[in-house]
């Protein structure tokens, strides 16, 4: 499932080219028919990203809401639009851009009022500029969850994966398993620093990076993907060589190195 940065990238990406166009939107699988000729002719005047959601604001106050779930995919391209490939749910076209949506969990017309209510029980989003995270300080503070647990709960914060879980907490030498609660304030504000930097690299080389063993390369985007990770999918810590080990933890597996991220006594 896409994490945060992609659809905060995909946000940047539709804004420059459609936003301010109007555009003509069809829906060539059919699923989407009626909403895609509600949207025909009306102008694009907003994208906006939330965590793993995007909310595009039309001219009379229309919203479209689209979640990419597991297996959506925006395919962007110029004009003219190529025949359609797979099951396109919504097309849409503007002025020398356009793009196909495939395979979406959630493509739907909203009202405001629904709209607000699926952000309202999101969490905080480390990509936007109104995040606040005291607010996340405060459920970690009384949780007996484990914070590999917390990290992937979209109304905790927003937009982490099971990639990123993985990866932050290793940064931070914090094992999963720790109860949130025993997260003290220093340990928490280097995490949310370690969230939104990694996140921001995410966005603007369009995949996950959180390990670069080469300093001198030109780009962090020329790294292999066996370059950009530090534990998650593997089988040996990239740091200290110590094996990598794997459990299920909130449905996901998760990936530790036991000895970078030591085992405590309070709960561990």
């Amino acid at each position: 499932m896409p994490e945060g940065h992609t659809i905060h990238r995909l946000k940047r990406d539709l804004t420059r080219d459609l936003v301010g166009d109007v555009l003509s939107t069809s829906s060539p699988q059919g699923r989407f028919a009626s909403g895609a000729k509600q949207l025909n002719g009306l102008e694009l005047q907003k994208v906006d990203a939330f965590g793993k959601h995007l909310f595009f604001r039309f001219e009379r106050g229309r919203i479209l809401h689209v979640h990419l779930g597991l297996y959506g995919r925006f395919r962007r391209k110029r004009l003219p639009l190529p025949s359609p490939q797979g099951e396109v749910r919504l097309r849409a076209e503007g002025v020398s851009r356009g793009f196909d949506l495939n395979g979406p969990s959630r493509c739907e017309i909203l009202s405001r009022g629904r709209c607000e209510g699926i952000i309202a029980r999101l969490g905080q989003d480390p990509l936007r500029q109104d995040a606040d995270p005291s607010i996340v300080r405060e459920r970690l503070r009384t949780s007996r969850a484990a914070i590999g647990r917390l990290l992937l709960d979209q109304s905790v914060i927003a937009g982490i994966g099971n990639v990123y879980r993985a990866e932050v907490l290793h940064m931070q030498n914090i094992h999963p398993n720790r109860e949130a609660r025993a997260i003290n304030d220093e340990e928490f504000d280097r995490l949310w620093r370690t969230i939104v930097h990694v996140l921001r690299i995410g966005v603007k080389y369009n995949r996950i990076i959180t390990f670069d063993p080469s300093p001198g390369k030109a780009s962090l985007g020329r790294l292999g993907r066996e370059e950009r990770l530090r534990v998650y999918g593997r089988k040996h810590c990239v740091v200290c060589k110590g094996s990598v080990r794997q459990w299920t933890q909130g449905s996901r597996k998760i990936f530790a190195c036991e000895r970078c991220q030591p085992k405590r006594s309070d709960g561990e």
